[in-house]
């Protein structure tokens, strides 16, 4: 294992943090390259807790040399957020001196800066070498970029470790939930045996939420690329992105870290990247569904929330999901689902305005557009 520590742009006198990666296998094997990282919303716990115990798997398995390809893991994906304590309450979603979203907006070069930095040295008929010049090109670019503060360093060190991957894995919770994935239809069938092994209860497509969130943007970039070489050069299979939502925030024990990691594990098996007997993946929980058919469930009035539905359960149409209570003229409304589907995640609090969003429900037909994903 090898250790890289990156030193942020420091933005208070007096004050420095660190980015910690560690990577295991050979940089040069022409097997495929992964990247991991874990809480870059620095309060959703579990996603670390999966990549710490992710990480004593690896060094095991490099020390058995079964480590075929490259895998770079970065368990701690936001010192900044990790230090953001308000009045006892932990603030690891916003940048605190900015209000951005620490996984919104990641600012990825163009597709035809990209291009134009490989030139003429495109094959025509080599979609791997191709591949491999364009995350090089990816990396200059990435280089040549100043970051102007602490937040700024932290995403371009961040997209410069994942550049050369071929899989990036963005480890994620929510307040309470399921266990679920978002990926993109292009990298749905190879995300799948991960999705099987994870157990996941839920997996919701969208090619573009409109967030340019951490995972998205390197699958989007190939796509973009893809779109403008057209036949002038092969690219072969998309860079494999997705966002893995290790249930809620208070699910951190060790035997569910232990799962996971297992999961992940089996999932590299599978792909060659780890040497092994991979094992057969159990049957997916539930068929994939377009982010865009989600329901997302809103207050219409505040009170006191009462769920009556559980996490992960499987509703109707029709269905009761949660009440709000008004103990002062003692009215009870109650919020139903209009899609058959499950209910992958609700806010932890119980006291609500109205207009709060409360939750999510997966759903097989579209129904919404634009802006897909929540602040």
């Amino acid at each position: 294992m090898r250790t890289d520590r990156k030193t942020l742009v420091s933005t208070t006198l007096g004050t420095s943090r660190e980015l910690v990666s560690f990577h295991f296998g050979d940089a040069g094997d022409s097997s495929e390259k992964v990247y991991i990282q874990a809480s870059l919303h620095a309060d959703e716990t579990p996603a670390m807790l999966t990549a710490w115990t992710l990480k004593q798997r690896l060094i095991e398995l490099e020390a058995q040399r079964r480590v075929r390809g490259e895998i770079a893991l970065v368990p701690v994906a936001n010192p900044i957020g990790l230090s953001q304590h308000v009045l006892g309450q932990f603030l690891g979603r916003f940048e605190a001196n900015s209000g951005h979203n620490f996984n919104r907006g990641f600012p990825m070069p163009t597709a035809a800066a990209l291009i134009e930095r490989v030139g003429a040295r495109f094959s025509s008929g080599d979609d791997a070498y191709n591949a491999h010049l364009l995350r090089g090109a990816l990396v200059e670019l990435l280089g040549e970029m100043r970051a102007k503060n602490e937040f700024e360093s932290l995403r371009l060190a961040l997209l410069t470790l994942a550049s050369r991957a071929d899989i990036v894995l963005d480890l994620h919770c929510s307040l309470e939930a399921t266990m679920h994935i978002y990926t993109s239809p292009a990298s749905w069938p190879a995300i799948e045996p991960l999705a099987r092994h994870l157990g996941a209860n839920g997996v919701l497509l969208a090619t573009d939420s409109g967030g340019q969130s951490f995972d998205e943007v390197h699958a989007l970039l190939w796509n973009e690329v893809r779109a403008l070489l057209g036949d002038r050069a092969p690219l072969g299979a998309p860079n494999i992105a997705a966002t893995i939502e290790h249930r809620g925030q208070r699910d951190v024990d060790y035997d569910t870290a232990s799962h996971d990691a297992n999961a992940i594990v089996e999932y590299l098996i599978a792909r060659g990247v780890i040497e092994g007997e991979p094992k057969d993946a159990p049957p997916l929980a539930q068929a994939a569904t377009p982010l865009a058919g989600s329901q997302q469930l809103t207050a219409p009035v505040s009170g006191i929330v009462v769920y009556r539905a559980k996490v992960g359960a499987r509703l109707k149409a029709g269905d009761p999901v949660f009440d709000i209570v008004d103990p002062l003229s003692d009215a009870v409304t109650t919020v139903t689902t209009n899609n058959d589907g499950v209910f992958y995640m609700r806010r932890a609090i119980r006291f609500v305005q109205a207009g709060a969003p409360m939750g999510r429900v997966t759903g097989e037909t579209p129904i919404r557009t634009g802006v897909l994903i929540g602040a």
